[in-house]
């Protein structure tokens, strides 16, 4: 399977001809070329660098073979679930041409108790080989191969994230929802995760448009 890191949250997934896209948000400035080479999108949660949701409506438009997953939130702001609209919880599991998915989590982590949180699910992929965890620090009960691991916004912390690569375990983390950081800020936070920091996992910096091998 090969992930391609676009800005922010966003990542293509492509094995076998199948290409899925996860959190195309309006921070991910080639979020519309990437949906438009996708089977299918999937979002975690409806806030906006996660879910642009005008995009993502326009794409359904353009194209019938496009299927979107997420949240009761996002489904419904795509005009409710459908057979192209599909609303996933916790448990739940499918499969988009060659590549499996299951989905963990149920709540976006807190930031502050005057802002709601939204439900927020994480996806499984192939039975482990990468986990995108949307905006919390779930940890699935499965092997994890790649942890995409947020490391910007207001709800992180340096110290729940440490636990949280602590209890997934991975062989690798890949940094994403780093936007918000300076570059000196992501080569500290990824020093402090990494490898000779609190995890001892080595903690990619991927440019976006950079491909890797998972």
């Amino acid at each position: 399977m090969k992930l391609t890191k676009h800005a922010h949250a966003c990542v293509s997934l492509e094995k076998d001809g199948t290409r899925l896209v996860i959190d195309p948000g309006t921070f991910t400035p080639d979020a519309a070329e990437a949906v438009s080479r996708a089977h299918a999108v999937l979002i975690t949660h409806e806030h906006f660098d996660h879910f642009d949701e005008k995009l993502v409506a326009a794409a359904l438009e353009g194209r019938s073979e496009l299927r979107v997953y997420g949240t009761a939130a996002v489904t419904a702001a795509l005009g409710g679930p459908s057979d192209r609209v599909r609303t996933v919880t916790a448990g739940d599991s499918f499969t988009v041409g060659s590549i499996s998915v299951s989905v963990h989590g149920h709540r976006h982590a807190p930031i502050h108790a005057d802002i709601p949180c939204p439900d927020n699910v994480g996806y499984l992929f192939d039975g482990g080989v990468v986990y995108h965890p949307g905006d919390a620090y779930f940890a699935p009960e499965a092997p994890v191969r790649t942890l995409l691991l947020p490391t910007s916004g207001p709800w992180t912390k340096l110290g729940e994230a440490a636990d949280h690569v602590r209890a997934v375990k991975p062989e690798r983390v890949i940094q994403i929802h780093e936007l918000m950081l300076s570059d000196l800020g992501r080569r500290s936070t990824a020093d402090l995760l990494g490898e000779n920091g609190l995890t001892g996992i080595p903690v990619d910096q991927l440019e976006p448009g950079t491909t890797v091998e998972l």
